[in-house]
């Protein structure tokens, strides 16, 4: 074998590895790990996220089965007038939602509090624990002949946290597609005077004024208890997934989601097309039994897992843009064939549209509700193996601007698509969903579109990663030249930097925030910077743009021994990127 034909192999070795990271699916799979660990018993804790992204200490945890004991749990902190924080079954947080500042916080965790408390099928109302995950409410409510209008994509997400960061699917018909449109009651507990016994359960009705500061509230309110939800009858949906060339997406965008009730669009940027999802509710009695189950929320063989992350950092430390191409068309192509994980009978594939129940078809997310396996196989994220680890900036930009930020994305892909490759997740590329406006004080102002752009991160800090510039470019330019508003449960600090001064109501969710816990012990110090309350998200330092910690203003914040020099953007050329 010639020296030629070796390196040719050797490039593409891990093109075919990345590939079989998708084709190698298994049935069974370890669900990820409790995102609270501590050395004795429920004292001297630590808390992370799903993806393993950040370790908080804390001084204790605790898990309440009730919602009695939940306010015991939140008189004890408040009587000490401890920091303390709410976390969920998966913590799926890309930000510090859940750590509550320093070593002598406390938290709470909801994963005890997951049931269905009762549900009114005249009336179509559910009322669950917060704790519920996603999974459950939607097969709880399927069992009673109903259905959640609208979801999230991702199952493993609980009704408490979902409803904290603003969680959506994909809609602007009805009330839109955030689930917290359909909410018309909670029970949540805050702190209290010692003459109220430290802690109050606060009962709001659909009409009550503080609802909408409740119903996304990034958790410094207080420890939401139950959720009662407005259901509507079980229904079919109907998909396709259609190909098109992306020389109208500025169009369509403006228009696509208006003409289906779950649409949705992914944008390939280096092959110059757009995946739009043709959703549409169907009569009951059409035919199909389809199902969602999203390839990327399916279980993957460990070892396969790891071999395909190894792949990427060979391609991103050594590949060569020809190269991630080769890489990125093949899974954009292999996801595509395999209907993205849509089958029309809950086994095979056979064609478009595909047709099914709505809660067979809103969510999924197989690999975090499997038996344990013994971590032969897992979620292809779960810190526990050297597997996937990505960024995931997600912001939202109002429906009326969108069409602009296309052609300037579109322009800066023209000067040359090939870093596109590298720069977004080639799988997805870039993903776009429709959120409708929201009374909401921390909801969106106006009918919005969302974007998702998920990209590789390094295990090593401050290590830059092949072609950052581009999305960074992308970010800013929707934050600071269209408004774009974060994403409260994804994203790096710099997306957060003055985002509040852009909520039309940020000011009522202060006075509601003010009243319910005076002595801010739901509050943390990312909190507090992202409300405008104190301080930054900014950390000024060597490197820190690398981390999304900043906008670079100097070399140093890039990494200028390694070759990457903090420079203007080459479309919006406000931004700052290395």
């Amino acid at each position: 074998m010639s020296q030629g034909q070796a390196r040719r192999m050797g490039s593409l070795l891990p093109v075919a590895l990345l590939g079989l990271g998708i084709l190698l699916q298994l049935a069974g799979c370890s669900p990820p790990p409790d995102p609270v660990v501590c050395t004795h018993g429920t004292s001297n804790c630590t808390i992370t996220n799903t993806y393993g992204f950040f370790l908080c200490p804390a001084a204790n945890v605790t898990y309440p089965r009730t919602e009695q004991e939940l306010v015991a749990a939140v008189a004890a902190v408040a009587s000490a007038k401890r920091k303390v924080k709410v976390a969920t079954k998966h913590s799926h947080s890309i930000p510090k939602l859940a750590c509550p500042g320093g070593r002598d916080g406390t938290i709470i965790s909801t994963a005890r509090l997951n049931r269905t408390v009762r549900v009114d099928a005249e009336k179509r109302l559910m009322t669950v624990e917060s704790g519920m995950l996603l999974r459950d409410l939607i097969e709880a409510a399927a069992a009673e002949g109903l259905s959640l209008p609208h979801s999230p994509y991702w199952s493993g997400l609980t009704i408490g946290g979902l409803l904290a960061t603003g969680a959506h699917g994909s809609s602007l018909w009805g009330k839109g597609g955030a689930v917290h449109e359909y909410v018309v009651g909670l029970r949540i507990v805050t702190p209290a005077p010692a003459g109220r016994g430290f802690a109050v359960v606060r009962e709001l009705g659909a009409h009550h004024p503080d609802l909408d500061a409740t119903k996304v509230s990034i958790g410094v309110l207080g420890v939401i208890s139950q959720v009662t939800l407005a259901l509507q009858p079980l229904f079919k949906r109907s998909v396709t997934f259609v190909k098109r060339d992306d020389s109208d997406f500025a169009d369509q965008v403006a228009t696509w989601g208006r003409l289906h009730e779950f649409a949705d669009m992914l944008w390939l940027p280096q092959q110059g097309k757009v995946v739009y999802r043709q959703d549409d509710r169907v009569d009951v009695s059409t035919p199909g039994d389809g199902l969602n189950d999203m390839l990327l929320f399916r279980a993957n063989p460990t070892r396969a897992t790891i071999a395909a992350r190894a792949a990427e950092e060979l391609l991103q430390e050594n590949g060569t843009d020809t190269a991630r191409c080769a890489a990125a068309r093949l899974q954009a192509d292999t996801l595509e064939r395999l209907a993205y994980g849509f089958t029309n009978d809950g086994v095979s594939f056979t064609g478009y549209p595909v047709v099914g129940y709505q809660n067979r078809i809103q969510a999924s997310g197989t690999c975090a509700d499997s038996p344990e396996d013994g971590l032969r196989s897992a979620c292809g994220w779960d810190p526990r193996i050297p597997g996937s680890f990505n960024d995931n900036s997600g912001f939202s930009v109002a429906l009326s601007k969108a069409p602009a930020f296309i052609v300037d994305m579109q322009r800066l892909r023209d000067l040359n698509p090939a870093v596109f490759c590298a720069g977004v997740d080639p799988r997805i590329g870039v993903a776009f969903r429709y959120i409708k406006a929201s009374s909401a004080y921390l909801g969106k102002a106006e009918d919005s579109i969302a974007i998702d752009i998920i990209y590789y991160r390094s295990h090593a800090d401050g290590m830059p990663r092949v072609h950052a510039d581009v999305v960074d470019e992308i970010e800013q330019m929707a934050l600071h030249k269209y408004g774009a508003l974060p994403h409260w449960g994804k994203n790096r600090n710099i997306a957060f930097d003055g985002a509040i001064s852009k909520y039309p109501k940020a000011h009522e969710f202060l006075m509601v925030k003010d009243r319910y816990d005076p002595d801010g012990l739901f509050s943390s110090e990312w909190s507090d910077q992202v409300l405008g309350v104190n301080g930054s998200p900014n950390i000024m330092k060597e490197h820190c743009a690398i981390e999304g910690n900043c906008v670079c203003s100097e070399d140093s914040h890039c990494a200028p021994e390694q070759g990457y020099f903090c420079r203007p953007g080459k479309v919006y050329a406000k931004a700052r990127v290395c």
